[in-house]
């Protein structure tokens, strides 16, 4: 696991924060094609994810405009449907403008 490598801001991030529901129901590999999916488009920058129960996927974006267009990608309609339909409890998707960064002077 490594941390999305992101360019100086500002830049946008996707915040998507969800509760599962029981049973696999072909998550894993529409989530993974989402992963790949998202890689595809254009202004995509980079994504974090973690799930302990709450799971939270930040994906990071160029702009408002490049993360909009993402959520209109035909395939990725398809996986926010199944997600209503059957693979969340509940989620909330937040978006936002990144104006700092910061970290360890030194990473190790």
């Amino acid at each position: 696991m490594s941390f999305a490598d992101t360019p100086e801001p500002p830049y946008t991030a996707v915040i998507f924060t969800s509760l599962r529901t029981d049973g696999d129901l072909g998550y894993g590999v529409m989530s993974a094609r989402m992963g790949e999916l998202a890689c595809e488009q254009p202004g995509y920058l980079g994504m974090e994810s973690a799930r302990d129960g709450l799971g939270i996927t930040v994906s990071y974006w160029r702009d408002d405009a490049a993360a909009a267009a993402w959520k209109q990608v035909a395939e990725h309609l398809v996986a926010q449907q199944r997600g209503r339909d059957v693979w969340y409890e509940d989620y909330r998707v937040r978006v936002a403008t990144v104006t700092r960064e910061y970290g360890p002077p030194n990473p190790g």
